[in-house]
């Protein structure tokens, strides 16, 4: 009997998932996986010396102990993301280096890989088996397999550094988040702040303090944090003036100091990661990352990023002036300038008297369940799935989470997801993403596509359901649109099923592309309901939001430029930036891509954690490059109709038959193609932006 919580193929027993259990048979598991990989190495050398190399015998085994491998540790990954604590934080640490050392062997075998060049070289595979080989060759060579044994040895060295600095730079980050926060008694610290904010600071307050009886939402206390929920309703409807500065103060310098300090550790990774690609033959980290991706070229992004930089730019500077003249005209002192912690404030009154606009109080046609219910009704209409509550079937790691099952056409199970939709900032890591828990797998232990999906939301409260910004509303449509590229898949071999093999920056394609939906009118109409009365939303809400899509576009674009064009050039100018830290670099970048210098307080890269404790290094840009594809793959379905049926459903079956079906199997320019009928164009994202008029 099989008493092991590692069980590969089957949904994990994540309560099962103890530090304890963890720390006692992960080992085990390791183990078990170094002797399989012994056992490989001896198969492919006896094949190697009797040219009996073929895929099944190359190909399939490795790629066994590989999922193995990625299930097990993908299960405590997640689980140190979503329900985070200090214990398993610690084992989380302590066994990273392992993985790193075995990721290192498996990618320095001699063996292995002279087997997949000979297997290249002495077979005549289809498209797909070739561009998989190819892909795997080029990783290993990424792994140091060419490299001689001085250098392999720095190499793996450097390797498990950027692991533990990664880790260390992630627990950074939530430490600090978590370590602040501001108890607040007066009324008229809390002035203009929603009531729904109100109750979620009131709970805070309660449970910080261990205070007995019933929660005082009107009078507080309250309890000021930087979670994310808190943070943006606070910036966006506070009055108080002089607490925004200092929550935004306390928001942009986490991790910059004490303790938590991210400076020397952003350093340290930077320099690293320039060592290892120059012993890889590559002059920076970037031109190392672009080989892979789809954009090729560091000088292609960089004239992506400035084709949408000048008209951003422009954009951004009309729109602070004209949020400067409306402050102005609304009160706020003429002898001062408008700071980062007065615009999201005065940009909400300006958006209520520009568009009679409240975000706020839009929220009650926002509950949760009936957005699912609209999502899942577009994605049924678009590629013909079905969507279904199966929560009873899947052991959960918190009594928050859902778990759905897709169905095809003729109701077979064909994928699952969890879905893990609300804020809990003492363990659950910020922010929305979606990872794998097991992909679709047809050699071996047969196993369909599950996904996790997980959003940052406000939670709902004991009289109310979870009632979504519009902002949220589009994150879980954006997250939606990534599970289905990994669930839809359609081919067959487990390497290039799904997001498996696709490139970076073409990975947000799907997820994009599901957010133009949210401004679809009849989408959108079907969606949102009223929680109490039913009501729907009215056409004339709906044009509001549709002009709002648009409203200070320029601002919120130069921002991600801003993050894009400074990642790209931490990661590809190092070597020119003698005696310069990162965060003078990015001022510097700063004066072409912002319209309001940062502050002195401003630290943000000590926690911009998708390119320092994530996959985004040198691909940050990648949010942009796939958007101007994902517009442009949307306004196929713009041209044809939105409002005809008939329409909707072919393209969406074009749609699913090739960029959701095809996953890694072809280059995403292909697939594309093979969808649009010609390489993908700017113009449909600068008119999605609302930057058209100022080109």
């Amino acid at each position: 009997m099989n008493t092991s919580i590692f069980k590969y193929g089957e949904l994990p027993e994540f309560k099962e998932f103890t530090p304890e259990n963890i720390r006692k048979q992960f080992p085990l598991v390791l183990e078990k996986i170094a002797e399989d990989f012994k056992e490989i190495e001896e198969n492919l050398s006896n094949y190697l010396t009797h040219n009996h190399l073929t895929w099944d015998k190359v190909i399939n085994p490795l790629n066994e102990v590989n999922e193995i491998l990625r299930w097990s540790w993908g299960v405590i990954s997640h689980l140190n993301a979503v329900n985070n604590s200090e214990s398993l934080r610690d084992i989380y640490s302590k066994f990273l280096p392992e993985i790193i050392s075995l990721s290192n062997k498996f990618g320095q075998s001699k063996i292995i890989y002279n087997s997949l060049v000979k297997l290249k070289e002495r077979n005549n595979f289809d498209q797909i088996k070739n561009r998989i080989l190819e892909k795997e060759i080029l990783e290993m060579q990424h792994r140091g397999i060419s490299l001689l044994k001085n250098d392999q040895e720095e190499f793996n060295n450097i390797s498990e550094k950027l692991g533990k600095l990664s880790t260390d730079f992630s627990n950074n980050v939530l430490d600090a988040t978590n370590n602040w926060n501001l108890i607040l008694n007066k009324k008229s610290e809390v002035d203009g702040l929603p009531e729904r904010v109100l109750e979620m600071m009131a709970i805070s307050a309660h449970n910080h303090l261990k205070k007995e009886g019933e929660v005082d939402i009107k009078n507080g206390p309250w309890k000021l944090s930087l979670d994310i929920p808190t943070y943006t309703s606070f910036m966006t409807y506070a009055t108080d003036r002089n607490l925004r500065e200092k929550l935004y103060k306390a928001f942009v310098g986490r991790a910059s100091q004490g303790e938590n300090n991210n400076s020397q550790i952003i350093e340290e990774i930077l320099s690293l990661r320039t060592k290892k690609a120059n012993l890889l033959g590559y002059k920076s980290w970037a031109e190392l990352s672009l080989s892979t991706k789809m954009a090729k070229e560091i000088k292609n992004v960089e004239n992506l990023l400035e084709e949408l930089r000048e008209p951003a730019f422009k954009t951004a500077k009309i729109e602070l002036e004209t949020l400067d003249k409306f402050s102005k005209t609304n009160g706020f002192p003429k002898s001062q300038n408008i700071e980062p912690w007065d615009i999201s404030y005065w940009s909400e009154l300006l958006r209520k008297e520009k568009l009679n606009l409240d975000q706020e109080s839009l929220r009650p046609w926002f509950p949760l369940n009936d957005v699912l219910k609209g999502l899942f009704k577009l994605s049924e209409k678009l590629f013909e799935i079905k969507v279904v509550e199966a929560t009873d079937e899947a052991p959960l790691w918190n009594d928050d989470v859902l778990f759905f099952n897709i169905l095809n056409k003729e109701d077979n199970k064909i994928a699952s997801f969890y879905l893990d939709p609300y804020s809990r900032p003492e363990s659950k890591r910020g922010g929305a993403w979606m990872d794998e828990c097991l992909n679709k797998n047809n050699i071996g232990k047969k196993t369909l596509p599950v996904a996790y999906l997980v959003c940052n939301q406000t939670p709902p409260s004991k009289d109310r359901p979870s009632l979504m910004s519009f902002e949220e509303v589009q994150t879980l449509f954006h997250e939606f649109g990534h599970g289905l590229q990994h669930m839809l898949t359609t081919v067959n071999l487990p390497q290039a099923a799904g997001i498996n093999n696709v490139e970076w920056d073409a990975v947000e394609l799907p997820s994009q592309f599901m957010e133009n939906w949210c401004f679809h009118k009849n989408t959108l109409l079907n969606i949102a309901k009223h929680y109490k009365t039913g009501e729907k939303l009215s056409d004339e809400n709906f044009e509001k939001l549709l002009k709002n899509r648009t409203f200070n576009c320029g601002m919120a674009t130069l921002r991600q430029l801003h993050f894009a064009i400074t990642d790209l050039r931490l990661h590809s100018s190092i070597d020119k930036n003698e005696g310069k830290t990162a965060d003078e670099i990015r001022r510097e970048i700063a004066k072409q891509t912002t319209v309001i210098s940062p502050i002195k307080e401003d630290k943000f890269l000590c926690c911009f954690s998708h390119i320092f404790a994530g996959g985004y290094s040198a691909g940050y840009y990648s949010y942009k490059w796939a958007e101007v594809l994902s517009a442009d793959a949307f306004s196929m379905f713009e041209e044809a109709d939105l409002e005809n049926s008939e329409d909707l459903k072919l393209i969406g079956k074009k749609f699913k038959d090739t960029i959701l079906s095809l996953g890694g199997s072809l280059p995403p320019l292909d697939i594309f193609k093979l969808f649009r009928g010609r390489e993908p164009q700017t113009d449909s994202l600068i008119r999605h932006l609302g930057l058209s008029g100022t080109t």
